[in-house]
Order: structure tokens, then C-alpha cells, then sequence
């Protein structure tokens, strides 16, 4: 058998030691577009949590990590001239380049063959068994393909440009920063001794108010951004020791998230797709890299499984490998949404505030409990210091209606919220204490639809808007934009499981998404 690689990046290369490994019979090359030692971008982070199974398929990863890496436990939040930590977060990152240069030579070692500066086309590979493509979020097997993958790509509104710098961080660092123009962050992370990597985010306005639209970023791939380079720099300076940034192909791009149904084809010849090539999660995950070396576990094995029958081994491999990836990409689109709303929260909330609502933006009160006590009870005490109570026992009072408590009992009639205690809910005013009631979208592209109704009904001042139906997150940014845009108490209804409701709720209060939490009474 021979198999064609598309694509020389960590995924590609670990599928062909597996492979190789698996069976040394079978023929591996793998092709890259670029030289053996390019490499865009700076570093790879890693969560221990998650590396038990690349572990066990080869441990070039691990050796890498150990010998070449760095490791921290804390993620720290940098806001208004505080610094706030939180434990339980074990990770690693590597230096691109050295992580590519052990995975090729481990590649090597097991007799897969490389070929550098080799960009192939499909019909360049006519001649192989199987090809996998592993050439990136611009993937060119993947558009050469007729067959319908079932492909979504979801555009974020967020700018976002990639730098190193030679200040290091002690660990996971966000940092946030007020210019003229905005709010500007900062993912930050040591990858060496010498080098951190330095991500910077920041909403479209401010990004052209700022003037940093000017760069062309059709110019061919390699050319740096120098204009942001020197604002940034500037902007951050104090946050870096006044150190520089380090440039790498760094321009300014909005991240986009593929979802894809089909991860391989029979026809016109068999084609697998492993990595970035098929899917992509927000960076703030920090798994793009591990999801490409989980795939090529996932396929290696299911090649092995069953030698000669490609069409059950590419089956069996998207059935093993998909799961995880959306269980990833579910979490992700939150953190993604976060990012794309950080300036508002970055205005609106007390540092103490502001960390919690960021790191429980995919997890509860609970878990993050489980991996930092000390931070969750400063984030309770910071509750209390402000409203006398715990979140939960905090009462609630707003146009003659109050409730001893955030979470309430909300009473239903035809499918929707009728009442909460006493107070009626409505789509109108009410003689009387009212509530407004207002259905979520489905989908984030229904939500400027709603938010222009929500304006409309702050007008008519209820006590506060029951915000119910949609997603999760479209319940949740409907609320956050009736608490901090329109300046109306929202209360958002729960209709997810018993289990784990009271956890849900005072994530919800404690961070600030709602001022209150509504179940089925």
C-alpha cells in the first residue's frame, strides 16, 4: 500500500510514524510546501489533561515537552493594574520549529520519506493508494474535491494578529489594555527560555480607528505587519518590560471556524483529511495542534484495523475521531464568542469580576472550584464585599417587585414564561410591576434582530426581561446585552436538566451574565 501526506505540519507527521510504526509495509511519503526548517507562527501550547492518548500512541510528543518545553499551572488575568491567578491549569507549549524537527526525524527514523519544498496536487498523486490531507485550514486537496464534505465555515467578528516577544511570561497570561482607539488583549505564553508567544485580539472598530486596516494582506505569505508591530508595542509596553515583538508572518486575519460532516471520499480516489483541513477550533482553546494528532490516531489505527479495506477504515475513522472534535469545538464557540465581546466586559466588570466571568466561560463554579478553591472563594468574596450575601442569597429588587434570591421559579403558560412569583410576564406593559419576556435565536445570526426588539422593550421599562428559548449562548449574549447595553435586569431561564442547575445558576449570577436565574416552578 501506498499512502501520499499532504502537508508536513505536527498532524501529517504524526500519522505517518503511526502508520509506519503500525505497519512498516506500508509506504509513506509525506509532501510539504515548505523547507524542512520554515515555520509560521511561534509556539504550541498544550493542556496535560488532554495528552494521554498522543502519549501512549508515540511518545516523540512527550520527549519533546519534557526535553524542549515549558511548563506552568497558572493562568494569570492582567486587568486595570491588577493581576489575578488561577491554579489547576497544567500545560506545556514548544517551539514550533523544534516540535517540527523531532516529529521529522522521528518520522525518519521509522521510514517514512519527506519531501520539502514539494507542494503536490491531487492529480500529483494519482499513483497512491490513499492520500491524506493534512495541508492546513487552506487546505488545496480539500477544494480540489468535488465530493460534498458538508462543509460550514463560520467567520468571527474579532481581529486577531500573531507576534512573539522577547519578554516571558511566567505562564498563560492575558492582558488587556484601554488605547484611544479600544480594548486590545493579549493571549500570552513562554514557549523557550528566550521567546513567549503573543496573540492580540480586538474588536473590528477599534482595529480601524486605530488605523492598523492598512496593511494588504493579499501580499504573498511571509510579510509582516510592521505598523501594528510598533503600535503594539507601544500600547503594551509597560505589560512587556518594554521589550520587543517578535514578527513572523504576523498579520492581521479573522478566525475561522470549520465544521466539516464528511472527513473523507472514495472518489475520484480515496482522501482522508486530518487537522486543520477538516476543522478548526478557536486558539483560545489552545487544541488545534492536539486535535491534528489525535486524528492521526484515529486513522493510523483504523488503517491497521483493516488492511486492504479502505472504505471500512476511513468509516471506522470518522466515527472514532469526531465526537471529541465537536465535544472541542462546542466548548470552543463560547470562548470564541467571549473574545469577540471582551471590551464590554472589559468596561463593565471589577477585575475580580472580570477573571471569573472569563475563566468560567466554558465551565462551572464547581469544576473551576476543583482546579483553583482559593480563586472561586476570593471570586465569592468579591460577591459578598459588594452585595452582602452569596450570589444565590443575594435579594433582588427593581420597580416594586423584589425576590429573596437569584434563583427563581418561572411558571409557563402555552410554552412560554408567564409569571415569576408574582410578576407577570408579558410581550407589553402591565398595569402594575411587568416583565418582559423575550425569545432567544436559535442562531447568533437572529441576534440583531433581537437585540433591536430588546432596545424596544427596555423603553417600556419592565422591572426586568426573561430571556428564554434559543441556545445557551444566545441566551446568555441576549442577556449580557439587556444588562450591559440597554441597562435592564435580565433574568435568564434554565430549561437544561435538574442535575447541576444550582451550579449553572451561580456561575450565571457570579459572573455576571444575569441577574437572575429562572427554572420551571
Amino acid at each position: 500500500m501506498r499512502v501520499a501526506v499532504a502537508g508536513g505540519g505536527p498532524g501529517g507527521l504524526f500519522f505517518a510514524t503511526l502508520l509506519r510504526r503500525a505497519d512498516p509495509s506500508v509506504e509513506v511519503t509525506v509532501f510539504e510546501r515548505n523547507r524542512a526548517d520554515d515555520t509560521f507562527g511561534f509556539g504550541v501550547v498544550f493542556s496535560d489533561r488532554t495528552l494521554a492518548g498522543i502519549h501512549e500512541a508515540d511518545p516523540v510528543l512527550r520527549q519533546a515537552l519534557t526535553e524542549h518545553g515549558r511548563h506552568w499551572d497558572e493562568i494569570e488575568v492582567r486587568l486595570k493594574g491588577e493581576r489575578i491567578r488561577c491554579g489547576g491549569n497544567g500545560m506545556a507549549a514548544i517551539v514550533r520549529r523544534t516540535l517540527l524537527a523531532l516529529m521529522q526525524a522521528r518520522a525518519r527514523d521509522v521510514g517514512a520519506e519527506l519531501r520539502f519544498g514539494c507542494e503536490v496536487t491531487l492529480d500529483d498523486l494519482a499513483g497512491y493508494d490513499l492520500v491524506v490531507a493534512a495541508d492546513g485550514t487552506g487546505s488545496k486537496i480539500r477544494e480540489r474535491l468535488d465530493a460534498d464534505l458538508d462543509v460550514e465555515v463560520e467567520t468571527a467578528s474579532a481581529k486577531f494578529i500573531w507576534f512573539g516577544t522577547d519578554y516571558l511570561f511566567d505562564g498563560l497570561t492575558f492582558v488587556h489594555e484601554r488605547s484611544p482607539d479600544g480594548v486590545f488583549a493579549v493571549h500570552g505564553y513562554p514557549i523557550s527560555d528566550a521567546v513567549s508567544t503573543f496573540i492580540v485580539e480586538t474588536d473590528e472598530a477599534s482595529w480601524r480607528r486605530a488605523g492598523l486596516d492598512e496593511f494588504d494582506v493579499t501580499r504573498p505569505p511571509g510579510e509582516s505587519d510592521l505598523v501594528s508591530k510598533e503600535y503594539l508595542e507601544k500600547l503594551f509596553a509597560d505589560q512587556i518590560d518594554g521589550k520587543r515583538l517578535l514578527v513572523n508572518n504576523s498579520r492581521w486575519g479573522n478566525f475561522r471556524t470549520r465544521r466539516t460532516r464528511r472527513w473523507h471520499t472514495l472518489d475520484p480516489r480515496p482522501v482522508a483529511l486530518l487537522g486543520d483541513a477538516v476543522h478548526t477550533a478557536h486558539f483560545s482553546v489552545g487544541s488545534g495542534t492536539k486535535m491534528a494528532m489525535e486524528d492521526a490516531v484515529a486513522l493510523s489505527r483504523a488503517l491497521a484495523a483493516h488492511p486492504g479495506d479502505l472504505p471500512t477504515a476511513l468509516a471506522e475513522y470518522e466515527a472514532a475521531a469526531q465526537p471529541s472534535v465537536r465535544k472541542i469545538q462546542d466548548s470552543a464557540r463560547p470562548s470564541l464568542a467571549w473574545w469577540e465581546h471582551f471590551g464590554r466586559y472589559h468596561d463593565e466588570f471589577e477585575p475580580w469580576q472580570f477573571a471569573y466571568h472569563f475563566l468560567s466561560r466554558s465551565i462551572t463554579d464547581s469544576r473551576l472550584a476543583r482546579r483553583d478553591p482559593d480563586f472561586v472563594a476570593a471570586s465569592h468574596r468579591g460577591w459578598v464585599a459588594t452585595h452582602g450575601a452569596e450570589p444565590l442569597d443575594t435579594p433582588f429588587t427593581r420597580g416594586g417587585w423584589s425576590t429573596p434570591g437569584r434563583l427563581v421559579g418561572v411558571s409557563s403558560a402555552g410554552g412560554v414564561p408567564a409569571r415569576v412569583g408574582d410578576l407577570p410576564l408579558s410581550d407589553g406593559p402591565q398595569p402594575g410591576p411587568w416583565g418582559a419576556r423575550l425569545a432567544a435565536p436559535e442562531s447568533e445570526d437572529g441576534l440583531p434582530a433581537v437585540f433591536a426588539h430588546l432596545s424596544e422593550l427596555a423603553g417600556l421599562q419592565p422591572v426586568l426581561v426573561a430571556v428564554h428559548g434559543g441556545t445557551p449562548l444566545t441566551r446568555t449574549l441576549v442577556c449580557e446585552q439587556a444588562r450591559m447595553h440597554d441597562r435592564l435586569p435580565a433574568l435568564l431561564v434554565d430549561a437544561g436538566d435538574r442535575e447541576g442547575l444550582a451550579d449553572r445558576a451561580l456561575t450565571t449570577v457570579l459572573s455576571g451574565r444575569a441577574d437572575l436565574v429562572g427554572v420551571p416552578a
